[in-house]
């Protein structure tokens, strides 16, 4: 198995801030029957003719777990019924991350994401967690949105302002969402899955989470460890991390793609950067964005900042798109080779472009992820500190866009963390958990990976793709037949076990990269402006 050592050592330094015992003590059952009522689906895709149709309900859960008989809310849900009803083993609840990605659009409209063998086997069960979507969302100011800040502070007056605009925000948000807002925890939404259990009869739960919704996945292991039947987790989160360290290993992660988007560039004659110093040409854009004196080629009164192309690139590690990446530097440098047009109004778009914001806007990521995480930022020196120490570890990419955006967007921000980070407490008297990771995943790094299979010990194993891209399955035979032997019979892949790669420019062969392998849907990644560990 393949892997780099400035990610191993990263991935060994975590800090303590709340007891094991007290995160995997297990709350009481329900002192309901959870159920739901299904029925058709208002916005699903029409099926084909050997599938049966989309069933859709939604399940009433308590707002605050601690209060179970208090006021309720209630959970989406969507479910694609086993094409195999004879030999259905039961259902596969699924979440694809985020924070604030759709379950029921990942289960209605991603259905071919999921293999023919588990589409036979398994209901395909999505749901929209609590704050996200259909289940009363997070919503907040569109005027306050438009003025969000970049993460990039320079002085101390900047960083009491950040404060204090995240203070505004959230509170904005708190008093448009209501009571909600303090309670979209991932452990409460564990609880909320242990519901969804109980509503479709299943005796123990099959889950497949990628990206955030593994950490979903890894805390319902703590609370309820015996009712794990199998628990997929595809591109781990590491939820004991404190802020230098989660700072640290997501700015190492992010280079490390930059680095073998590098070494893949100059090994593919294919490449628009083929045979050219890709990394003094970027570094070299960087200090005119910084300078402000990097301009649309084609519009030299737009000017882009290093954020700009430092997101832009980040995005394009998800699929990964490193045929799309070099064309735009190549671009951006005036290169002789002229791309597409298309290429480049796809470049200038993803560059720019921000979502339109309306009035009142859905937003969940910062309310669940500053509930889930305590990552303080005590200073403006200490802030300075953190970007050195990212910088170190990353001087091509300097930070992680995602993770910086994360950390400092949740500096005075209202809602305490009821959900802090601890390293993760599962007995080794259960089913096993499967850990899936890209060794070169930009987002929830082969480091996290190996962070989360050490907290877990005997409890899991970790199955690693020596690859590309942010998530895992869909994407090699190898990953796909040890993830469904999982799923389906319980049988785990050898310790150790790897799956060769997939060669990254081969879906684009010259041309725009589409973001799938065969007929298989990928997750996309985020773009500038569109922070999220697996949109």
């Amino acid at each position: 198995m393949r892997t780099t050592g400035k990610l191993i050592a990263l991935a060994l330094v975590t800090t303590v801030l709340v007891p094991p015992s007290a995160a995997a003590a297990a709350p009481k059952p329900p002192p309901y029957v959870p159920r739901i009522a299904w029925g058709p689906c208002v916005d699903a895709p029409e099926p084909e003719p050997f599938e049966p149709p989309a069933q859709c309900g939604t399940l009433t859960v308590p707002i605050d777990w601690s209060q179970p008989s208090g006021a309720t809310m209630k959970i989406a849900v969507a479910r694609r019924p086993a094409l195999d009803s004879e030999n259905r083993i039961g259902s596969l609840v699924v979440n694809p991350g985020g924070p604030g990605g759709s379950g029921v659009d990942f289960a209605l409209w991603n259905y071919s994401y999921f293999s023919e063998e588990l589409r036979n086997k398994f209901d395909i069960v999505g749901f929209d967690p609590r704050g996200v979507a259909r289940s009363q969302p997070v919503v907040c100011g569109g005027d306050l949105l438009l003025k969000f800040p970049s993460p990039l502070i320079e002085t101390r007056g900047e960083f009491q302002r950040r404060g204090a605009y995240n203070q505004a925000l959230g509170n904005d948000c708190r008093s448009r969402t209501g009571p909600l807002f303090d309670h979209v925890d991932t452990i409460s939404v564990a609880r909320d899955i242990e519901a969804i259990r109980h509503a479709v009869g299943d005796r123990k739960l099959t889950y497949y989470g990628v990206s955030y919704g593994t950490l979903m996945g890894q805390q319902y292991a703590e609370l309820y460890p015996g009712k794990v039947r199998a628990l997929a987790l595809d591109s781990n989160m590491d939820h004991s991390l404190d802020t230098a360290a989660f700072l640290e290993t997501e700015a190492a992660s992010a280079q490390d793609s930059f680095d073998e988007f590098v070494k893949g560039c100059n090994a593919e004659p294919a490449c628009p950067m083929y045979g050219q110093d890709i990394s003094a040409v970027w570094r070299s854009l960087l200090v005119k964005a910084d300078n402000g004196d990097l301009t649309d080629p084609d519009d030299p009164t737009w000017h882009y900042s290093a954020l700009d192309l430092i997101g832009f690139a980040y995005g394009s590690f998800y699929g990964p798109d490193w045929f799309f990446l070099a064309d735009t530097i190549n671009w951006l440098n005036g290169g002789s080779s002229q791309p597409q047009s298309a290429t480049v109004a796809e470049a200038r778009t993803a560059l720019r472009a921000y979502a339109p914001i309306d009035e009142a806007y859905e937003y969940p990521f910062p309310a669940v992820f500053c509930e889930d995480w305590a990552l303080p930022l005590s200073s403006f020196q200490r802030y300075t500190t953190l970007m050195a120490q990212q910088r170190a570890v990353a001087p091509d990419m300097r930070f992680s866009p995602l993770g910086l955006d994360a950390a400092v967007t949740c500096h005075g921000w209202p809602a305490k963390p009821n959900n802090p980070q601890h390293p993760l407490n599962v007995p080794a008297t259960g089913n096993k958990l499967l850990l899936i990771n890209n060794l070169h995943d930009p987002a929830t790094g082969y480091n996290w990976a190996l962070g989360a299979a050490g907290q877990l010990g005997a409890a899991a194993t970790l199955l690693t793709y020596e690859g590309w891209g942010h998530g895992s399955y869909a994407r090699t035979p190898c990953i796909d037949n040890a993830v469904d032997a999982y799923l389906v019979s319980l049988t785990l892949p050898a310790p150790g076990t790897s799956c060769p790669a997939a060669e990254p420019f081969a879906a684009t062969n010259g041309a725009r990269a589409t973001g799938t392998t065969g007929e298989r849907d990928l997750p996309s990644g985020p773009r500038p402006g569109r922070p999220g560990w697996s949109r």
